[in-house]
């Protein structure tokens, strides 16, 4: 097996490239309930972003970034946003994901841009954990080999 050396051209250019693809991201999840975009594309902006500085440094100082432990955890809490956004619309009368439900502004309009802002955070938590996880779990045997 080839022991990982890394480029310091790579690293650094992947170390200041990182932050801004996932401001970027956030950018993506925060506006994808009045534009194009969301919780998918927002959560595999920040995967590649968190891969980026994997693949450049190395998994092991990559750890420190996103851990190999917080891959199932924060999925199941994306779900858990999600699913749970849509339960509270019915109990609070209405159906399945109805925002306007929620009653969490005055406006019904209000209520479902902020509902729908929640399950989009919830779906991009959701993505780059699992993303993230899946990358994690296709290197785990060659560290071995």
């Amino acid at each position: 097996m080839k022991t990982h050396r890394s480029n310091p051209i790579v690293s650094l250019v992947s170390r200041m490239v990182s932050p801004f693809i996932m401001m970027f991201a956030l950018y993506v999840i925060f506006h994808g309930h009045y534009s194009p975009g969301g919780g998918f594309q927002g959560g595999t902006l920040i995967a590649a972003a968190i891969i980026l500085v994997r693949l450049s440094e190395g998994s092991d100082t990559a750890q420190l970034q996103f851990s190999r432990s917080w891959g199932t955890p924060l999925g199941s809490l994306g779900v858990l946003i999600y699913f749970g956004t849509g339960l509270a619309a019915v109990f609070m009368g209405g159906r399945f994901l109805d925002y306007a439900a929620l009653h969490l502004a005055h406006h019904a309009s209000m209520s479902r841009s902020y509902g729908i802002l929640l399950v989009e955070i919830g779906v991009g938590l959701a993505v780059t954990a699992i993303l993230v996880s899946i990358y994690d779990n296709l290197l785990e045997g060659e560290a071995d080999a």
